[in-house]
This record gives C-alpha cells, structure tokens and sequence, in this order.
C-alpha cells in the first residue's frame, strides 16, 4: 500500500467519525459543554483511533498475517472505558440508552476497516450507520404505529421467500410439463405480497385510491393474481361496501398488464407495433377511465378503513394452488390441441398467462408465420386474458364486484376490438 492510498483511508476513517459526530452533537447540542459524552471531537477522534489502528496492524504485520491482534487488542479497552464512561453519564440523567456505545464501536470498526479492508464499503456502512442514528424518531413513530398482525405478516412474507422458496424442489412433477412446487411457492408469495402492497396503500392512501394504486402495483407481476385476490376479498366483505373500490384496483392491474403487453411488442417485435398497440392502448385507456370512476365514487360511498389484518396464509396457499392448476389445465390442453393453429395455442394459453403466447408470437413473426397471424395471436392472447379475469372476478367475487369488474373489462374488450375491426376497414 503506497503512502497515497493509506493517507485516504485515513481520511475516510476520520471523515466516518466526523459523520457520526456531527449527528451525536447535534442531538445534544443544547447541553453545556462537559455534559456530552461524545460528540463531534469525540467521534472523529475515535474514527481516527480506529484508523491508526488498522494502519499500526498494517505496519507491524510485516508481510505476515497477525489475524487482528493489534485491532482487537486496543478495542477492547477502548469498548470498555466509553462503556462504563457512558454508563456513569446515564446513571447521572437517569436516562438509559446503549445506541451511543454501539455507535462509538461501530465507529472504530469502520474506521479500522477503512484501512484494512474495502474503503468503500466502510463509507457505505458509515453513511447508513449515520442515517439510522438520524432517523431515531421516525423509526419510533413507525414502531408504535406497527400493530401485531402487520408484523407478523412481513414476518411470515419475509420466511416465505428467504427461509422457504430455497429449499422448494424447482424441477416439475407430472405430466404436460408437470408443476413445479417452487413455483407453485412463488405464486403463494406473489399474492401475499400483491396483498400485503394493498394493505399499505390502503393505510397510506384510503381504501378507494390505495386499492387504485396496489392493484396497479400488482399488475406489474400478475393482473390475475390481483383479480383473483381482490375479488375473494370482496366475497369476504360482510356489507360488500368495498366491492368498488376492489373493482378499481382490478381493473387497474388490467390496465398495467396491457401497457406491459405493449412493452412486450415494442422490445421483441417492433414491426407489429402498429398492428397490436393500437387496439391495447383503447382497451387500456377505456379501462383505465372505469376504474378511476369506481374510485371516486366508492370513495364517497362509505368509510374509510383499512383491513385488521394484511394477508390470510391459509387462502393465500389456497389462491396459489388455484392459480397452479389453471396454469396446468391450459399447458394440457395446448398439448392436447397440438400445433393445430398459433392462434388457438394463444387463446388457450391466454387464459392463464398473457406473457408467455405474446413472447412466442413475437418470436415466430416473420420466421414461418406471418406477421398479421402473429398480430392476431397476441391481440387474442390478450382478449382470452381479460375474458379469464372476467370469469375470474364473477365466479369468486361478490356481486357487485363482478358486475362492476365485468363491465370495465367487457367496456375495455369493446374498445380494443372495435379500433382493430377500423384498422381492418382502413387496409
């Protein structure tokens, strides 16, 4: 290590220290002087320490390896003269709190590692170590506002996907493909998390404009998933005075997944663009203007309140396992029916899946199909789509959700076939 590069570790670990003081003194900055502990000196003292630490392991290592001593050694010490240091000041205000020792240690350690090890990840570290001390009340106003069930359930989504899905067996089982658990496990995710975004949009926003804005959310990574959701929750709902404002989101998640269908056609297969977007876009506008409609209007029409509880695991298992086996029913029939017609094979795998026939259409386009045949197959990919939702939201949902949700889908299939018959006309 050249002198250069050692003075800038240097000066990184001092600068760790001075950020970290810097916010330790403003905290205090009403007391007198003597009455801190530690402040802006003091911390960028001990970012100093902990640099000329690394920097003395370093010149006694002496191109062997001393595993830390020198480090470890003149922590230890140090940890526990600020510890007891502190503890007497605390003792004094009758005011306890440990986050200034851990900070100092912290301290040390980055400012050691600074030296030592990755200079940027110890600025990294000294950064967030800065922006959490910081943000002491607005993670206690959070913490208070955290009720048990909304703990619980980030709990269980969190295990889901770190502690469950890699342990899950990802090669398939069965026949036509078979169905593979870890993504039967990904789908139960899916919709916990599509419910868990709802729950906080609500809680943020309203039940009208956050239903709006979670089923967008959602539509980012399955529109079906949020209509199958929202419409077993309004089943659930004892007056059915939500069933609108869950209808908006739907429909909203509707309205992503054309605009994704879109994006899908402009990346893999531009030369459709003209053929395909244009009856998306008025399926999408006409759908989007019924679900902003539900939602200003449901949201005069009761009370604002958010869930008691973000995701029920039982029915979000049961959802998936729904959402599996129609996967599985359109991958058996698609096998059944053979290459009998790119168009059939689309509307068959529309129903469970839009991306799937829109990316095989968009490969075969000019490649032994034609592209009006390709064109086609993707626009029926689409419309099978919104007729499974359609199904979906009446034969799960309420009433009034399936009403409403099947008329802003029937209204959005209207305007889409009604622009492509006029572009049919027109050549």
């Amino acid at each position: 290590m050249t002198e250069l590069e050692l003075f800038q570790r240097f000066g990184v670990a001092l600068a760790i220290g001075a950020l970290v003081g810097a916010e330790r003194h403003w905290r205090d900055r009403d007391e007198a002087d003597g009455q801190r502990t530690a402040g802006l000196r003091t911390f960028t003292l001990i970012g100093m320490f902990g640099g000329a630490a690394g920097a003395l392991e370093l010149a006694l290592r002496d191109g062997a390896n001393a595993g830390g001593l020198i480090v470890i050694g003149l922590f230890v010490p140090f940890a526990a003269a600020f510890t007891l240091f502190h503890y007497r000041e605390q003792m004094a205000d009758n005011n306890f709190s440990v986050t200034t020792v851990i900070a100092a240690m912290l301290t040390y350690g980055l400012g050691a590692l600074a030296v030592l090890g990755d200079i940027r990840l110890a600025g990294a570290a000294g950064v967030v170590l800065a922006g959490v001390l910081a943000a002491r009340e607005t993670l206690h106003r959070f913490i208070e506002a955290v009720t048990y069930p909304e703990l619980r359930s980030a709990i269980v989504l969190l295990a889901m996907t770190f502690v469950i899905l890699p342990l899950v067996p990802d090669d398939p089982i069965g026949p036509f493909g078979g169905v593979a658990p870890a993504r039967i496990w990904t789908l139960a995710i899916l919709v916990a998390a599509i419910s868990f975004a709802g729950y906080v949009a609500v809680k943020l926003m309203g039940e009208a404009h956050g239903e709006l804005v979670a089923g967008a959310v959602g539509g980012l990574l399955s529109s079906t998933a949020v209509t199958v959701t929202n419409a077993r929750r309004s089943s659930a709902e004892a007056s059915g005075a939500s069933a609108g404002s869950l209808a908006a989101g739907a429909l909203g998640a509707g309205v992503v997944s054309y605009l994704r269908t879109g994006g899908l056609v402009i990346a893999l297969a531009p030369a459709l663009v003209w053929q395909v977007a244009p009856p998306l876009a008025a399926a999408a506008l006409v759908m989007a203007g019924t679900a902003f409609l539900l939602a200003r209007n449901d949201a005069g029409t009761h009370e604002t309140s958010a869930p008691t509880n973000p995701f029920d695991l039982f029915k979000v298992l049961q959802l998936a396992a729904l959402l599996a086996a129609i996967a599985f029913a359109t991958r058996a029939a698609a096998h059944v029916f053979g290459d009998s017609g790119v168009i059939g094979v689309a509307a068959v795998t529309g129903l469970g899946d839009v991306d799937a026939p829109v990316i095989t259409a968009a490969g075969l386009a000019g490649r032994g199909v034609s592209l009006e045949t390709a064109a086609i197959a993707m626009l029926v990919a689409a419309l099978s789509n919104t007729l499974a939702k359609a199904a979906y939201g009446v034969a799960l949902g309420a009433g009034r959700f399936g009403w409403l949700f099947g008329l802003g889908s029937f209204a959005a299939m209207v305007a889409g076939a009604a622009v492509w018959l006029t572009m049919r006309g027109l050549t």
